[in-house]
């Protein structure tokens, strides 16, 4: 099931295996790029049931890593922006970076984690 999510979102693994312990999901198999990484641990992580994503996904192109943010009650991506770029119509590329988990940028909950990227 947790597999069929990550392809359903239309992000490539090579030899992707998804074994679940209790609630902790480990992640194996090769992507392209660490932002195709970081989408497949945020579609694993944040599926019900799964506490924490155990990473063991290779990236062939590597970049700098993007932080993660837990959303809080509310939060809208433009908060989420001013709190981490210092610029609330940042937001585009908040939203841009959790497409396509997100479909809609009013579209968050708390508990959601989104990937923050690097400017």
């Amino acid at each position: 099931q947790l597999s069929s999510r990550v392809v359903s979102h239309g992000i490539n693994v090579d030899n992707l295996d998804i074994v679940v312990n209790d609630d902790v999901a480990t992640v194996y198999g090769q992507v392209e790029s660490t932002s195709a990484k970081e989408k497949v641990i945020l579609i694993v992580g944040n599926t019900e049931g799964i506490a924490s994503v155990d990473d063991r996904l290779s990236v062939v192109k590597s970049e700098p890593a993007a932080t993660f943010y837990t959303v809080v009650d509310g939060d809208t991506l433009s908060k989420i922006a001013k709190e981490q770029y210092g610029d609330m119509m940042k937001y585009p590329v908040i939203f841009e970076a959790n497409k396509p988990m997100l479909t809609s940028a009013d579209l968050i909950y708390p508990g959601q984690v989104l990937r923050i990227p690097a400017l």
